[in-house]
Order: structure tokens, then sequence, then C-alpha cells
């Protein structure tokens, strides 16, 4: 029985079931994936909370805790239960998990529907319910985004999930440890060509096309890399990969300066709505569940203001459980689409975010998973990101994989706030996982590294 579920039901079992309580066994919850349905209030959640860790403590044998319940009923016991111990005065404290140290934050983003729950959390009052004033402000690239942060401007950021592992490490700027407690998206990318190379599906025939990519330690550039190699193009010869702030792609593209990119959403399907280029394919189709963007912080900030973090992520992780859920989907693009947020036409936004979607070559698609919202900070998907920061040069030498990944991706943490808010985080932090059909195996980097024979090492 899970601490979320109803203590003073004599019909349920301690021992039994999954971890979160609501599947009758733990297979069962790991087909549920990561949610579970929400309890009807926040409060009742705590008052579950509270009330379940009294009974364990009380009956930490389940046989006695069910003969009392069947002996004086649920009411009864309830009852006598509040008489010797404070439920109400209990739930209140733990309601209020810390006084944010500091309440008015700016968090910067990137215009794009891959930060969905930064922005949406701002205008549907998920930071409001967390105590705190949050002030989410556009920015109009990825390094202005980390220097901004850097340079405490910014007090948290949306960031590409590899950023902050780069900028740990003093990749492209000074090392100073961030951290990520949240993924903000998975999926939510493709390749779009300029309506001109509709002919030109066989990426064989894409040696010397210029490519745009948001940055270079973004998933958006492992992927493509990835992409190409398999379709034996050298990224770093065969063709050109330029960095391109996402809000500058489309311009790009109708300017024929590029041929295409591999960008987030909604940039691509703003190419097809504005009639210059067409989809590829998405990114879900190179490696579906990836990541995608990460919201992060630096360390130095999580330490001076640690409940103001757990106040900032616990509103981070509770949009992006409402913005996973299909039936939210047309609320939330209108209430990111406006000029201070996106920018962009609702219908563009609905295209993207409901998988519902007109390709470029005059048909109409459906794929639900276009985009998805899973905060956990998978540490294997940075175990990942390490392995191709390798490939292509950008780290040298030996690496701590592991180590690394467990440093910048919080794992620990989130799976304490996700079980604190009723969530139910997966029991590891490390999976396996397929990209373009080939099995990756986080506890064996290097190997995966050395299988590929198109590499810059190499």
């Amino acid at each position: 029985m899970s601490m979320f579920d109803d203590p003073f039901d004599a019909d349920r079992n301690l021992g039994a079931g999954c971890v979160c309580g609501q599947h009758r066994s733990a297979r069962e919850h790991e087909q549920a994936a990561l949610r579970c349905e929400p309890v009807e209030s926040e409060e009742k959640r705590y008052e579950g909370v509270i009330a379940s860790a009294v009974m364990r403590a009380m009956f930490p044998q389940d046989v006695a805790r069910r003969a009392f319940l069947k002996s004086v009923g649920a009411s009864t016991a309830l009852a006598a239960l509040s008489q010797f111990f404070p439920l109400q005065t209990a739930t209140e404290v733990f309601a209020q998990a810390g006084v944010p140290e500091k309440k008015d934050l700016k968090v910067g983003f990137i215009p794009i529907t891959c930060a969905t729950p930064i922005i949406m959390a701002a205008p549907m009052g998920f930071y409001a319910k967390h105590g705190l004033n949050v002030e989410v402000v556009k920015t109009a690239g990825w390094a202005v985004i980390r220097d901004k942060t850097i340079n405490k401007e910014y007090d948290a950021a949306h960031m590409l999930a590899p950023m902050p592992i780069a900028i740990s490490l003093g990749l492209g700027a000074n090392a100073i440890p961030f951290a990520v407690p949240a993924i903000e998206n998975i999926n939510g990318q493709g390749i779009v060509l300029a309506a001109k190379h509709k002919d030109k599906r066989d990426p064989k025939d894409w040696k010397g096309l210029k490519f745009a990519i948001p940055f270079d330690y973004s998933m958006h550039n492992y992927l493509l890399r990835y992409y190409l190699a398999e379709h034996g193009l050298d990224p770093d010869t065969d063709v050109q990969l330029r960095s391109v702030p996402p809000p500058e792609m489309v311009a790009n593209l109708r300017a024929d300066n590029i041929d295409g990119f591999l960008a987030p959403d909604n940039i691509c399907q703003r190419a097809i709505y504005d009639g210059v280029g067409f989809m590829h394919l998405l990114s879900k189709e190179i490696w579906d569940g990836h990541p995608c963007c990460s919201f992060a912080a630096s360390r130095e900030f999580i330490t001076s203001a640690p409940n103001s973090f757990a106040a900032l992520t616990r509103a981070i992780v509770d949009a992006t459980a409402y913005a996973s859920k299909a039936e939210n989907r047309k609320q939330i693009a209108e209430a990111i689409a406006p000029a201070n947020y996106i920018n962009a036409p609702v219908t563009v936004l609905e295209q993207v975010l409901t998988g519902t979607y007109a390709d470029g070559l005059g048909g109409v698609k459906t794929d639900a998973k276009r985009v998805d919202f899973d905060p956990f900070p998978w540490q294997s998907f940075a175990v990942w990101m390490l392995t191709q920061m390798k490939r292509w040069g950008q780290i040298k030498g030996d690496v701590d994989y592991k180590a690394v990944a467990e440093q910048v991706y919080l794992a620990t943490d989130t799976k304490k706030l996700m079980a604190e808010m009723g969530l139910t985080p997966p029991a590891s932090a490390y999976k396996s996982f397929a990209v373009m059909g080939k099995t990756f195996d986080p506890a064996k980097p290097e190997d995966y590294v050395a299988s590929f024979k198109i590499r810059k090492s190499s």
C-alpha cells in the first residue's frame, strides 16, 4: 500500500500491489508509466500522506491494522487517531514544505513548445500555487540563456538537455556546477527540409546541403549527426551544420540560407504553416522517448535558496504532469500562444501539442506522442549525451560517465519530490533504450562510443 492510499481501508494490503499502491502489481504499475491519477486536491493528498505515515507507525503489521479497522470502522479509527495526533496541523506543516527564501524569481525561456511547462506555469497559476512570484522571460537564443543564468540575471532557466552537462564540464564557457531537476519535454523535434527538396527523401542525397541546429550542445545536434551517420554521411565533412537560434530558423529557410534543419517545435510546424518546408520525419522516429529540453539551475542557487528551488521544481513537475494529459493540450496552446510567450498562431501550437498536423506534403498525420511531457531526469539520458559529446570530439580523454550524470541530473531529489506530490517515480534512474534500432546500455558507454564507424575520433 502506498502512502497516498487510504490508510483506513481495511481491504488494502500493505505488502501487496505496486510501489504507488494504485495498481494490482508492479508489472501493472510499470505499464502505466510514471503517472497516476491525481487525488481530488493537494490538501487531500497531504492528508493521505500524514495519515498513512501515522497508521504505518501504529500498525507495523498489516494484519493488525486490518483487524483494528474491521472491528471499529474507518470513521471511529480516524476520530481516535485525531484525538492524540494533530493530523490537521501536521498536514499543514507538510504542505508548506519550507518557506521559500526568495519568492520573486526570474526564469528564462526560448519561445518554443519545448518550454511549455515553464511558460504555462505562469499564466495557469502553477508558480503561485507553490508560493512563488515568477517572471518568465523570453530570450533570443541559447547562448544568451546560458550567459544570463551564469551571470545570475535568471534564477533558473529553460535549457537544452545537454547544456547543464556542458556548462558543468566547462565546454563553451567557464566550468560552473549546474543541475537538472526536471526534463521539460520528450520527443518534440523534427527534420524539416526546404520545399524545393521534396524529391530528396533519401539522406544519401543530402551531400553538400546546409542544415541548421539550435546549439552545439543540443539533442538536435546529436540526433541529426546520428541520423546522418547511420545513412553513411559524415556530419563534419559531407554536410554543413550551422547553429541558428530557433526563432530565426524559418526565416533562414525562406531566404534559402539553409536547406533544412533539425529543430524544436513549434519551429518545424511553423515552416509548414508558412509553406516554406515539409516534415521529413519526427525526431521520435529516430529515438522514441528521447529527452529534448530541461529545467536547470546553478548549484549555487540551489544551495543558497533550497526551499525556493524545491518550490520551483514542484511547480514545474506539477505543470508537466498537467501538460502530459492530452485533454489539456488545447487549453495549454491558447495559454502559451500570446506575444509575450511563444508568439505563434494557436493553430500551429495545437497541431504540435495534439499531434494531428499537416506534413507539408499534402497529407495530415496523427501522432499523439509527437511531443510529450515527462519530468523524470533519467541519468542514463545524461550518460548517452556524454557518449555523443565524446563521439564528436566535444570532450576528449577519459570520462567518468556515471559521476557526471549523477552530479548534474538530480534523479534522487526529483524522485523524492515526485513521491511527496503523489506521483510515481521509477525505481531506478538508469534504463536502456534504442536509437534507430541500436540498443544503448548505460553501463557500457565506452563500448557504445567505440561501436560507431563514423565518429570524430576515428
